[in-house]
């Protein structure tokens, strides 16, 4: 009897230690933004935008104001983002390359959250559309629609843009455009009562090209109240022959020189942000009345920056500031407090291993990156990893608080103080005084570069965007 007792006291003593059966284990709301770049009211690099509601979402968790993406490209940011691994370790650099025959099932994130008991769903763009694979996820919104909206300008919409970038204003309701829906779906979500612990994907496109968006939100913008970036007559005058490839001067910039419309393109992303703000905030409605709040995390991540006439380059594709920067937002019960800001140099590559880190979950082997859960509980925290970001074969960037640092394949290379130049226009790779820097941040590059799959894929891709080209002539 004596040792039955015994034995009863030993295990009510080490019940405690082990897990309790009803822990609730936290929801995760993933929120991705296509093309959205620094250009948010948080960040204060431009104060013609308007972002309530991404501000809003700022002040209710931690607020990364030195965030980085993997790769200044849709595809092999999303790629890498969602598999955790970097593009030089896969290959996968252009929006050309499939990166399904690369990166199996078993390795991306949703993997990861249904080996966990999750409940995996999502919306919208969270990979390159061009290559989806939904067999990752339990549920997934299938039609979005809001392709013919796109077509119905506006009475005041000169044309369609100036050559490859396109703007106008439409005539046609908020509701009528595909990320609308895509929000409708998340909202749904968030008002369902969930058996298991759930991953929310929600995808929103703009403010990727077309910049099409109803009336109000241009006029939300005035013109004659515009004004135009940063910019340097002769800011390509330093710059290797490289880089000055990626800027393609001669290409969109010349365009938009020469239409003189550089302000009206400026106003069209201001207003293709401003009506994905609306979206975000429509979703942050729900998220507050949702019956799971106080046990969801949210973290807002862009997949990458856009250049809008900076150093003579539009759009992304490049190793710069502008093409490299994009907001990220963290909200996590328990762990991040209102209002925080943390100027750190972070990567996107640690959403994935810190996501696993704050859920719970053992992070799977092939995952790059570090967690930054010390800096979500302590903003100020040291933090000594700087950010990579990867543009084609074996071409990199690395980004510190106070440096960043270009190698690019043939061994040209640009260096800038972000601190007493922050538009980067004083390339200091020559200047051997700085030699001990470029060697520090030499050391994060990576020390192998896969190669990508080949040009079969490329020409796959070109011949899809013809078509679909073809198709929109003929609408």
């Amino acid at each position: 009897m004596k040792r039955l007792l015994s034995a009863l006291c030993l295990l009510l003593l080490a019940a405690p230690a082990l897990p309790a059966a009803d822990a609730k284990k936290p929801n995760v709301l993933f929120i991705a933004i296509d093309d959205l770049r620094d250009w948010v009211g948080y960040l204060h690099h431009n104060e013609q935008t308007k972002t309530p509601n991404i501000d809003r979402l700022a002040k209710m968790g931690t607020a990364f104001t030195r965030s980085y993406c993997a790769a200044p490209v849709c595809n092999p940011s999303r790629a890498a983002l969602m598999s955790g691994m970097r593009p030089s370790t896969t290959g996968v650099y252009g929006n050309e390359t499939d990166w399904r025959k690369i990166i199996p099932e078993d390795k991306p994130l949703t993997a990861a959250f249904r080996n966990a008991g999750y409940f995996v769903c999502g919306a919208g763009k969270i990979y390159h559309e061009s290559f989806k694979r939904t067999s990752e996820w339990e549920d997934y919104l299938e039609k979005e629609g809001g392709g013919k909206a796109e077509n119905k300008l506006s009475k005041s919409a000169k044309d369609k843009g100036v050559g490859g970038i396109r703007f106008a204003p439409l005539d046609c309701e908020d509701s009528e455009l595909e990320d609308h829906k895509i929000t409708d779906y998340g909202i749904e979500q968030l008002g369902k009562a969930h058996e298991k612990p759930f991953f929310l994907a929600v995808g929103l496109h703009k403010p990727h090209m077309a910049w099409n968006v109803p009336q109000k939100w241009y006029d939300m913008f005035p013109l004659e109240s515009i004004q135009l970036p940063p910019y340097k007559e002769d800011d390509l005058a330093d710059i290797p022959p490289a880089g000055v490839a990626m800027a393609k001067p001669d290409g969109d910039h010349k365009a938009m020189l020469d239409s003189g419309r550089w302000k009206e393109a400026i106003q069209a992303y201001l207003a293709a942000t401003a009506y994905t703000d609306m979206n975000i905030g429509r979703l942050l409605d729900a998220f507050d009345k949702s019956p799971h709040k106080d046990n969801t995390i949210i973290v807002f991540w862009c997949d990458h920056g856009w250049h809008l006439g900076e150093k003579h380059h539009w759009r992304k594709f490049a190793l710069w500031e502008e093409a490299t920067r994009a907001p990220l937002l963290w909200v996590v019960p328990g762990l991040t407090k209102p209002g925080s800001i943390c100027e750190r140099t972070v990567n996107f590559m640690s959403i994935y291993p810190t996501l696993m880190d704050v859920c719970g979950i053992a992070k799977p082997a092939h995952v790059e990156g570090p967690s930054i859960r010390p800096l979500l509980a302590d903003p100020a925290a040291a933090w000594a990893t700087p950010a990579l970001t990867t543009h084609g074969f074996n071409n990199h960037g690395v980004r510190n608080e106070g440096w960043r640092y270009i190698r690019y394949a043939n061994g040209e290379e640009e260096l800038y103080n972000e601190a007493a130049d922050p538009n980067e226009w004083t390339n200091l790779a020559k200047d051997p005084q700085y030699d001990s820097i470029k060697a520090e941040l030499a050391k994060s590059l990576p020390t192998s570069n896969q190669k990508s799959p080949g040009p079969d894929a490329a020409k796959k891709e070109e011949k899809r965007k013809k078509k679909k080209e073809d198709k929109k002539k003929k609408q």
